[in-house]
């Protein structure tokens, strides 16, 4: 739903970093500025626009109706899946066979790690499909290992 209201900057990522730290829309939209900086994967600039979002009086009249007709701002227990990736960054340029950008996203992050979306020297893996782009040329001057789908679903398995 986060990602839904197009609120600007505000994209799957961060999206899920305010489900997993706040858990519900009410606890999200009455966080301050300093609070939601202060989340891994947000900044001063996202924080702003959310902040923004939710003191524009038409934007929490939608949120009110939209409880008020059933749906669930409450963030939902995922099934636990094999924690295989925790404390792995990974960056993914180009396109993939079996994912999309956002469920590579998703998968990474359900699986205990974290979906960057630049290359540093943080980044444990870079992770590249066809036609890649300067991801992949920053990847190699850091130093950083490449992997393709293959081997990102064998890390994946735990088959390290």
């Amino acid at each position: 739903i986060l990602v839904a209201l197009s609120i600007r900057h505000v994209g799957p990522t961060a999206a899920q970093a305010l489900a997993t730290n706040f858990g519900s829309m009410k606890a999200i939209s009455q966080a301050s500025a300093e609070e939601l900086a202060n989340i891994d994967g947000l900044g001063e600039t996202i924080a702003q626009s959310i902040t923004d979002w939710f003191a524009v009086d038409w934007h929490r009249a939608i949120i009110t109706k939209w409880e008020k007709a059933g749906v669930v701002m409450v963030a939902q227990a995922a099934a636990q899946l094999p924690q295989t990736l925790t404390g792995l960054t990974f960056v993914v340029t180009g396109g993939l066979d079996s994912f999309t950008r956002d469920s590579i996203a998703e998968t990474i992050v359900a699986h205990g790690g974290k979906a960057a979306t630049s290359v540093s020297k943080k980044t444990d893996y870079v992770l590249v499909g066809s036609d890649p782009g300067s991801k992949l040329a920053k990847a190699q001057e850091l130093g950083v290992p490449v992997i393709d789908e293959v081997r990102f679903k064998q890390i994946l398995s735990g088959n390290i």
